[in-house]
C-alpha cells in the first residue's frame, strides 16, 4: 500500500469516526419526557442557589436541568432545551447544539430565561463550554479532524466570544505564543479547556503541542498565550481567582488516564484531590471549596460527582444522571 493510499485511509476512517460521534450526539439529544424525580418548567440562569447541569436521564437525555445547590438530588426541574454541552455564569448561558434540522453543531448564547442572544455555527463535535464571572465572554472547544500534520487523527479547537462587544476569535491556534520566555510556532498548535479571569481580560487553557500539554495564559487584549506550566490540562479558575482545578495525565501519558487535582497560583503547589479515579472533564466549581466533574456510568449516562479542593473528604455524587454542571450562586466578584 503507498503512502498516499495510507494517508487516504486514516483519513476515512477519521471522517467516518466523526460522523459516527455526531450521529450518536443526535440520537442522544432526541431524548424526551419527564421522569418521576423531574418537573419540567421554567429554568432561569439568573445569580441564585440554584446549580444547572446536562442532564444524561433515560427519558431527558441531553436537556437543561436545574437544582437546588442546598440538595440537588432532589426534584430537578427540566427545561425545553437539549445542549450537547452547557454552561452558565453571570445571567449568561452557552448552549452548545445540534443546528436545528442538519447533522452540525451552533453555538448558542443564552440569555437568562434561555433565549438566544446569538447563534454561531460549530465545526466540530462539542467537547468544552465555559463563560466568565460576569457573563460577558464565552469559550468552547470542539473536536476537529483534517488537520494534515495530526495523520488524520481528532485534533480540538478553541474560540472565544466577547458578547458585549462581539468580537469573535474562531481559534486560538492564530494567536501568538511564548514557551520558555521565547516566542513559539509550531504547526500542530491544539488548544481546549479555557477558563476567564475576573478581569473579562485574561484567561487560562490548555495547549498542546510536541506531546506536551502546557497551562497557557491568554490576553485578550495582545492576542498573546504565555505557556506556565506542563501537564495541565482542563483548567477551571476557582471563584478566588487564587486556584486552578485541572487534571493531569498520568505518568504524563493520558493513555493511562487522568487525576484531579488543583494548582496554587501563588506558590505553583500542586495538591492531588481524593477522586482517585480518572476524570476526563473540565471540573467546575461549586463554591470556594468544592469541585465537581462528571463521571461516566455505562454508555450515555453520566453523574456530577463532588470531592473538597483540598485534598481531603470523600467523592460523592452531587447531581444523579447528569453532567456539565455549573453554579450559579456566586460569581468570583462574591467569592473575594
Amino acid at each position: 500500500m503507498t503512502s498516499r493510499t495510507t494517508r487516504i485511509t486514516i483519513q476515512i476512517a477519521a471522517v467516518t469516526a466523526l460522523a459516527l460521534v455526531a450521529v450518536l450526539a443526535i440520537v442522544i439529544a432526541k431524548g424526551t419526557g419527564s421522569s418521576a424525580q423531574a418537573a419540567t418548567g421554567q429554568i432561569s440562569l439568573a445569580p441564585g442557589p440554584r446549580l444547572v447541569a446536562r442532564s444524561t436521564a433515560s427519558d431527558s437525555t441531553g436537556r437543561l436541568v436545574s437544582v437546588s445547590a442546598d440538595d440537588p438530588a432532589a426534584k430537578r426541574t427540566v427545561s425545553s432545551l437539549s445542549c450537547a454541552r452547557v454552561y452558565a455564569a453571570g445571567g449568561t448561558g452557552l448552549c452548545l447544539r445540534l443546528d436545528p434540522g442538519l447533522t452540525t453543531y451552533q453555538l448558542a448564547v443564552l440569555d437568562t430565561h434561555l433565549k438566544t442572544v446569538r447563534e454561531i455555527p460549530l465545526v466540530g463535535v462539542p467537547n468544552r463550554a465555559r463563560v466568565s464571572p460576569s457573563g460577558r465572554m464565552v469559550a468552547w472547544t470542539v473536536f476537529v479532524t483534517g488537520d494534515s500534520y495530526n495523520g488524520g487523527r481528532f485534533s480540538t479547537r478553541a474560540g472565544i466570544l466577547d458578547t458585549r462587544t462581539q468580537e469573535l476569535i474562531p481559534t486560538l491556534e492564530d494567536w501568538s505564543v511564548t514557551v520558555n520566555d521565547k516566542p513559539y510556532r509550531a504547526r500542530d498548535l491544539n488548544f481546549w479547556g479555557v477558563t476567564f479571569t475576573a478581569d473579562d481580560r485574561h484567561f487560562y487553557a490548555t495547549m498542546s503541542t510536541a506531546g506536551h500539554r502546557y497551562l497557557v495564559l491568554g490576553d485578550m487584549a495582545t492576542h498573546h498565550l504565555t505557556a506556565l506550566m506542563d501537564n495541565v490540562e482542563c483548567p477551571s479558575l476557582s471563584p478566588d481567582g487564587t486556584r486552578l482545578a485541572f487534571k493531569s495525565a498520568r505518568g504524563g501519558d493520558p493513555a493511562h488516564g487522568w487525576r484531579l487535582s488543583v494548582l496554587d497560583l501563588a506558590t505553583r503547589h500542586v495538591t492531588a484531590l481524593a477522586e482517585t479515579r480518572s476524570v476526563d472533564d473540565q471540573a467546575a466549581w461549586i463554591d470556594p471549596r468544592t469541585v465537581a466533574y462528571a463521571i461516566q456510568r455505562g454508555r450515555g449516562h453520566s453523574d456530577v460527582w463532588k470531592v473538597p479542593a483540598d485534598g481531603t473528604g470523600t467523592p460523592r455524587i452531587l447531581i444523579p444522571d447528569a453532567e456539565s454542571p455549573a453554579a450559579l450562586g456566586t460569581t468570583t466578584q462574591e467569592a473575594q
